[in-house]
């Protein structure tokens, strides 16, 4: 379920967000939602290096750099953030439970 939230962003963040929704053919908030995910991705095996991911940082990079023009590559692509979601939040449901012990 998606919650709706204002969220106050620098302006070079709202450029950047701007330009991935560009790059990518998004919405500003799918593009704000992957940026969290794999920023979640990329701190939480840093910080229990004992958490083993579905998914490794230079994986989500080689993802990114294909072209996603064709109908089934559109396809493939939400496989892959769904991919990318799903291991977010295995690593927050990983967090949460070591820190709330």
């Amino acid at each position: 379920m998606l919650k709706r939230y204002q969220v106050l962003l620098p302006d070079w963040l709202e450029e950047y967000l701007k330009f991935l929704v560009d790059q990518y053919d998004t919405s500003f908030s799918e593009a704000l939602r992957i940026e969290l995910c794999i920023a979640i991705l990329c701190m939480v095996p840093r910080l229990f290096p004992e958490y083993k991911s579905g998914t490794d940082v230079d994986e989500i990079v080689k993802s990114v750099n294909q072209n996603y023009e064709k109908e089934i590559e559109q396809e493939a692509r939400h496989r892959y953030l769904s991919k990318i979601y799903f291991e977010a939040r295995k690593a927050i449901d990983y967090r949460l439970k070591k820190e709330i012990k």
